[in-house]
């Protein structure tokens, strides 16, 4: 499953590439289950729309259309967008349907552009999907109802995220910053350099972490999705940015996937891997103490 910043950078990509463009036709080739949409709609909202924005909340794409809908995207686990024109660019797991001649077996859907380009929508393993909404109704999803502020929103501060985080205050700080209810975005990736950041056992209780680590801990949240969406993200074995470029934040983590090797502020310590809140988890035993 990608994390914020990987669809972030996917977004960005996909923003330069197709705003402003027309669309001429649009059709699930395989799965109508990822393209779940009415003909009708499809025929009088979606076919001659131009694209007007590439907006992401949470993990979720958000296509603008001129005739105010919007086109809704879930990559999942497996999803690509893969714009095919005089330029080829790629988003999502990357395999071989990024680079290889489209649609193919894994083409779930796909977009002309009156100027002859194509938008494809491709997923190994059919659990994403492409929904046409009226704009308006888009809040109104139970998806958007539910999930929790946007941790790099400037106005997003540490007085909104402390009381957010302490409904959870019986559980472990971990659970509670992977709730997407909570918080929108944060994965495990994430959770584990953030808290690693901010100095906090993942497993220790949000009721015996304080409002000045919840503080620190927003600000490590931002820093390093920030730092991971400047390096295009982190997961390098399954997604790529919009063009096709795998992610390089994990040669700048400092807990995850390192267990085994040495703490950035311990040399002499290693990482370990815990299972917590039914998560991997990585920890420094010296720098993230329990409280208990």
């Amino acid at each position: 499953m990608p994390e914020l910043p990987e669809v972030e950078t996917v977004r960005r990509g996909l923003e330069r590439l197709v705003v402003g463009k027309t669309i001429k036709t649009a059709r699930h080739l395989d799965s109508p289950k990822s393209f779940p949409n009415n003909p009708a709609d499809v025929r009088v909202f979606l076919a001659g729309a131009t694209i007007t924005s590439v907006r992401r909340r949470a993990k979720v794409l958000l296509l603008g259309l001129s005739t105010d809908y919007t086109l809704v995207t879930h990559l999942k686990m497996t999803g690509q967008l893969v714009y095919v024109g005089a330029e080829r660019f790629g988003g999502g797991h990357p395999n071989d349907s990024s680079i290889q001649t489209l649609p193919d077996r894994f083409t779930r859907a796909m977009i002309e552009f009156t100027d002859g380009t194509n938008l494809y929508f491709n997923d190994m393993r059919k659990f994403g999907w492409v929904r046409l909404y009226p704009s308006a109704e888009v809040p109104n999803i139970d998806f958007m109802k539910k999930v929790g502020p946007e941790p790099l929103e400037h106005s997003f501060t540490a007085e909104q995220f402390i009381p957010r985080v302490r409904r959870r205050n019986n559980t472990c700080i971990k659970a509670a910053i992977l709730d997407q209810t909570v918080l929108a975005g944060v994965g495990n990736i994430y959770a584990d350099e953030s808290l690693w950041g901010a100095k906090i056992h993942p497993a220790t209780r949000v009721k015996n972490v304080s409002d000045a680590e919840l503080a620190t801990l927003l600000e490590q949240i931002k820093f390093v999705m920030n730092l991971s969406i400047q390096h295009g993200g982190s997961t390098d074995k399954n997604y790529v940015d919009a063009e096709g470029n795998k992610g390089s934040y994990l040669q700048f983590a400092n807990v995850f996937r390192r267990e085994g090797l040495s703490c950035p502020r311990h040399p002499d310590m290693m990482i370990e891997k815990l299972r917590v809140a039914g998560r991997g988890t990585h920890v420094c035993p010296v720098c993230q103490v329990e409280a208990i």
